[in-house]
């Protein structure tokens, strides 16, 4: 039976595990810090209340199906995953390392509970379509497939060819969830090749459209849930987040979209996230 946790227990899940994304990067030396921490308390309440799925039995037939398409932000799954029970924790630390299952992007052969590899940009929502689509064909009408993709991944034609087709076969059993927190490698997404209206531009393509706070945890919830009760059409939910998110000085700041942090920053973050920035006292004097 799956542990019920009240709101307060998932944010402060999500705050642990936002510190273990630093030590990751730290010890890996590379990686991506913003995307990942930004992203975290979306993957808290998929991971901890709305996927169906057994960290014991990774592979059990009756799962959801979760892709991560912006495959550099795994970080934050391999995170969520070991919270949840997939594998122990320890290995966190391998993040990058020769020979690690925990590499910089996902392989779905190499650790069980993996549903996809991604790297490239732009095929998470094609990949999801196919899925969706057979279990459809297969009458599977309990199951769910989301997907997690990125707000500069959407530059990428073949995701628009995908935002088509499944709304043309009108697969209501899939979810899309875009990290909106507008930054990319290069700069803030608006400068590099602007999205807005971002929303419109769903509607046009035949979606249900939900704008949420993407780091509110019981947003994330209550969203999901709506998307799973609307069956005329595909929903995609707009996740506005903020990366770096936790960390004052990666906040918003597109260079931290590649970079981890050195010895000194992830003190400092640690610390921030430890002490929620100074609210808790005992820590923060």
């Amino acid at each position: 039976m799956r542990q019920i946790y009240s709101i307060e227990e998932l944010e402060l899940k999500a705050n642990e595990i936002r510190q273990v994304i630093v030590k990751m990067l730290l010890e890996a030396t590379s990686g991506h810090s913003a995307g990942p921490l930004g992203l975290t308390d979306i993957f808290t309440a998929l991971y901890f209340n709305i996927l169906r799925h057994d960290p014991q039995n990774p592979t059990w037939d009756q799962r959801d199906i979760f892709l991560l398409s912006n495959g550099h932000c795994v970080p934050v799954q391999y995170a969520t995953m070991a919270h949840a029970g997939y594998f122990d924790r320890e290995e966190l630390m391998t993040l990058r390392k020769l020979g690690s299952r925990l590499q910089g992007h996902p392989e779905r052969t190499k650790l069980p509970g993996l549903e996809t590899t991604s790297g490239p940009l732009g095929c998470g929502l094609s990949q999801a379509a196919g899925i969706a689509l057979a279990m459809r064909m297969n009458g599977e009408h309990h199951r769910w497939v989301y997907v997690v993709t990125g707000d500069g991944e959407l530059n990428e034609g073949n995701n628009w060819e995908a935002i088509m087709t499944i709304s043309k076969y009108k697969l209501n059993n899939l979810i899309a969830i875009v990290d909106r927190n507008n930054i990319q490698i290069d700069g803030p997404t608006e400068t590099v090749m602007p999205l807005e209206d971002l929303r419109a531009k769903w509607e046009s393509f035949g979606w249900h459209v939900l704008e949420i706070d993407g780091n509110d945890v019981e947003a994330v919830i209550d969203a999901c849930s709506m998307a799973r009760a609307i069956v005329e059409k595909p929903v995609v939910i707009l996740a506005h987040t903020i990366p770096g998110k936790g960390v004052d000085f990666m906040e918003y700041d597109f260079h931290w979209h590649g970079s981890p942090p050195n010895a000194e920053q992830a003190k400092i973050a640690l610390k921030e996230l430890r002490t929620l920035r100074g609210k808790i006292k005992s820590e923060a004097e």
